[in-house]
Formats: structure tokens, C-alpha cells, sequence
């Protein structure tokens, strides 16, 4: 009994916060990151132009940085331009079935946009969140690598396990 008075006083609390707004701050933990590692990207095809600074990866496309992990169906880089310019990727836009992991965290996405200097993620379209056996969708995810944090806006809802049968 005492358990399901618990459980009652979560969901409560859950719904009554998610009827005054449309965007949630998490913690993301998991999802903090050093940006600054190198990155490695593998896939089935690679179309360079050098013209306007992109690289475009084709088919079971998957990025490493340190312990994250992305995969999609494709991703898009541009890599830094201008007179002081090493060649260093600057941003990479996934698209067709993001996949984003860090440790026990995972996130999943029509699209993603990384941009490496600020170490944002944006993962928009369908966005469902998993940290651990909790779940959180929404139509857009942007977590800041650097200090953990997030913000899902639009339509959140989640489902947070109480420990309770």
C-alpha cells in the first residue's frame, strides 16, 4: 500500500509538471563529453567536395569520439574553413536513424546536428530518450556535452520506473 501511495505521488507530481510546460531540463550524465577528442567515422560510401568543405558518409554510417558512439544512415561533415583553418571537422549532421550512446544513455532521432566547438547536440524528429529502464520522447533534444545537460521540447512525455511493481 505503501508503495502504490508512492508511486500515485510520483505520477502526480510527473503529470501535474508536465501539464505547466512543454520543455524539460534532464540531467545527462552520461551524456557529459570531451568534445575536443579526435573523431572516426566509418561507412559503406564517402563523396568529398572539396569546393565547399564537406564530406558526405553513405550507409550504416558510424561515428566515434572517445566512449560516444552515433550511427545513421548518413551524416554530413564540414570541416572548418577560413585562413587559420587546420582542416578539423566543425560540425556533423546526421539524418535516417540517429542513433546517439554514452555509457547507459542512448538517444534516438530523424536528425542530429553536433557542432564540435560547442560540444550541442541537437537530435530533432521523433526523439526518444532512454537512461536506463526510464524513457522520455519529445520532437527536439539539445544537450550541451559539456556540462550534462539537456533541454526536450515539444510534446514530453516520459515513462519513469518507480522501483514498485
Amino acid at each position: 500500500m505503501l508503495n502504490l501511495v508512492k508511486s500515485l505521488t510520483v505520477l502526480m507530481s510527473l503529470l501535474a509538471a508536465g501539464h505547466a510546460m512543454a520543455q524539460s531540463q534532464i540531467a545527462f550524465g552520461g551524456l557529459k563529453h570531451d568534445s575536443s577528442l579526435p573523431i572516426e567515422v566509418s561507412a559503406d560510401q564517402l563523396e568529398v567536395n572539396q569546393a565547399d568543405g564537406t564530406a558526405i558518409f553513405k550507409g550504416n554510417v558510424k561515428v566515434g569520439q572517445g566512449d560516444m558512439r552515433l550511427s545513421a544512415s548518413q551524416v554530413r561533415v564540414e570541416y572548418a574553413t577560413g585562413a587559420n583553418s587546420t582542416g578539423e571537422i566543425s560540425r556533423l549532421f546526421a539524418s535516417g536513424n540517429v542513433i546517439l550512446v554514452n555509457g547507459a544513455e542512448a538517444a534516438e532521432a530523424n536528425q542530429a546536428t553536433y557542432t564540435i566547438d560547442s560540444g550541442r547536440v541537437v537530435m530533432t524528429g521523433n526523439v526518444l530518450l532512454t537512461q536506463g529502464n526510464n524513457a522520455l520522447s519529445s520532437d527536439t533534444l539539445t544537450v550541451d556535452l559539456n556540462t550534462g545537460t539537456g533541454i526536450m521540447d515539444g510534446n514530453v512525455k516520459s515513462i519513469i520506473q518507480t522501483g514498485g511493481n
